[in-house]
């Protein structure tokens, strides 16, 4: 879906602009998402395989809900919103925590380059797994995963052919702060 998104700087400070997504990817401006990391007090991880008509990564595994967030949205709001679109969970403001923000560049082709600050937030999954309702067009399939093999296969580099290649800095955070969680 097609959606106006606020344009950023370089260095994540809005520009006054807001553009349609598809023109933010093909001109390779930057602007806001998010990410939402789910983890069981158990130490689990909830990943998300990407459907396999995504543009970029598909059928790859990734963050358990990322998405846009709109013009003039605010950013708790978007991740509360994708949260509720892609895995049908409803979560409040107070079940997330920000964690970190990353730049990220990646010329997937000619005209679709993500230039992207994505804002990274955890949030304990208190729900089974089974009544989690995964958005057809965006997810192909949920999966918790054991931290310990979450961070093998990801930060260890064990097998980085099957996520999305957000590189080893974000996934070494993720880790780490997930685990910080559950000690």
């Amino acid at each position: 879906m097609d959606e106006f998104v606020d344009i950023l700087d370089s260095e994540g400070t809005f520009t006054g602009r807001t553009a349609l997504k598809s023109d933010a990817h093909e001109n390779g401006w930057f602007h806001p998402t998010v990410h939402i990391w789910f983890f069981t007090a158990d130490g689990s991880v909830l990943i998300q395989q990407r459907a396999k008509n995504k543009d970029t990564h598909p059928l790859l595994w990734d963050v358990s809900v990322a998405g846009h967030i709109g013009a003039g949205e605010k950013i708790e709001d978007a991740a509360v919103r994708e949260v509720r679109e892609e895995i049908g969970l409803e979560i409040i403001k107070d079940n997330i925590q920000k964690i970190a923000v990353f730049k990220a560049v990646h010329e997937h082709f000619e005209n679709l380059v993500d230039c992207e600050f994505h804002h990274v937030f955890l949030c304990r999954l208190q729900v089974p797994l089974d009544k989690l309702k995964k958005q057809e067009s965006e997810v192909a399939d949920l999966q918790l995963v054991p931290l310990i093999q979450f961070a093998q296969e990801t930060w260890g580099l064990a097998n980085t052919g099957k996520y999305v290649p957000h590189g080893t800095a974000y996934y070494k955070t993720i880790i780490q702060a997930i685990k910080e969680r559950i000690a």
